[in-house]
């Protein structure tokens, strides 16, 4: 009888073993099915700025190419809109730039190493950066400015809206922040494409792009951070297509703005950068030829937000871009 029991409690051990494994292994399989099904979500939110964000793979890596090997400890920016980027990428440099246009508020507390064009030598010796980061516009000046200095270098373009994803994913790669990049990305991307979307097959508007300085008014071609904003969009900038402006920015031929007509008229303007609103206003007074314009007599001229529109931002692209296309489509 002794043996009888000592069998079945073998049997029944056996099968609780059995039935232990057949449980650790279903668990495993289970957390394994999860784990890949959670990738692929993963996967499918980010396909708009792995596939669709029209970022030059090429580029890309030559921009890289430019860091040191080894990440930098303490890094240091001459550029406002470098600088937005790092603070959105979780990624705290020594040193930002003095400047009139705003810089992250997380960033208070960062040492200021004066102006993005002539850094102080002296406060940027103080901080002993391993790395400088600047705005690509400003390499032949920085260049200069900080000759004799023994500084690892790197340059990113800013001045477009494709600029900004680029050097955004750049800097993104190199520091290894991929999640924040993403993020940033997928949301931007798809906004874009969604934008864009909305004007196929649509006739869209002609524009002219104008900025106002202290004592004048000039047309800003597509290589301007707005201008880029309306190629991408697909309208039609009239000082790239009609008044064949090479320049950013070029002084305004009323005569070869009438004849172009452009349907809306855009005006970047500050009372703390340049012109008003109130000096266009006077501007359109003092001239009677604004008013033979279809923009004018249809109600077609807006006032730009330069807290928007003024500076390259990749925060502010997203509004940018949704503001601008309610010019076009609705």
């Amino acid at each position: 009888m002794k043996k009888i029991w000592i069998g079945l409690l073998i049997g029944v051990l056996s099968v609780m073993t059995a039935c232990s494994a057949d449980t650790k292994e279903d668990t495993s399989e289970k957390v394994k099915n999860e784990t890949e099904i959670d990738t692929e979500v993963k996967d499918a939110e980010r396909q708009p700025a792995e596939e669709g964000d029209d970022v030059d793979e090429k580029e890309l890596e030559e921009l890289i190419e430019q860091f040191p090997e080894m990440v930098p400890e303490r890094l240091i920016t001459t550029s406002v809109p470098l600088a937005e980027m790092l603070q959105m990428l979780d990624v705290t440099p020594v040193g930002v730039p003095t400047s009139t246009n705003p810089l992250p508020t997380e960033f208070d507390a960062i040492e200021r190493i004066g102006s993005p064009m002539q850094p102080d030598l002296e406060v940027v010796t103080k901080l002993e950066p391993d790395a400088i980061l600047g705005a690509e516009s400003l390499r032949t000046t920085l260049d200069k400015a900080l000759e004799g200095v023994d500084l690892p270098a790197a340059y990113l373009p800013t001045d477009s809206f494709e600029d900004l994803k680029l050097s955004f994913k750049a800097l993104g790669t190199y520091f290894g922040k991929e999640d924040q990049m993403h993020e940033v990305l997928d949301q931007l991307v798809a906004k874009e494409h969604e934008l864009v979307k909305q004007g196929e097959g649509k006739e869209l508007p002609t524009v002219m792009l104008m900025i106002g300085t202290s004592d004048s008014f000039m047309v800003m071609n597509d290589k301007s951070y707005v201008g880029s904003l309306i190629e991408r969009l697909g309208a039609e900038n009239i000082a790239t297509s009609v008044l064949k402006a090479k320049d950013t920015y070029s002084p305004i031929n009323m005569e070869e703005v009438v004849v172009a007509d452009p349907d809306i008229i855009l005006v970047l303007a500050s009372g703390d950068h340049g012109a008003s609103e109130d000096m266009f206003k006077k501007e359109v007074e003092k001239n009677e030829t604004w008013k033979q314009l279809s923009a004018y007599k249809n109600d077609n001229v807006h006032i730009l937000d330069y807290e928007v529109f003024g500076v390259t931002s990749i925060k502010n692209a997203e509004k940018a871009l949704t503001e601008i296309s309610t010019y076009f489509y609705e």
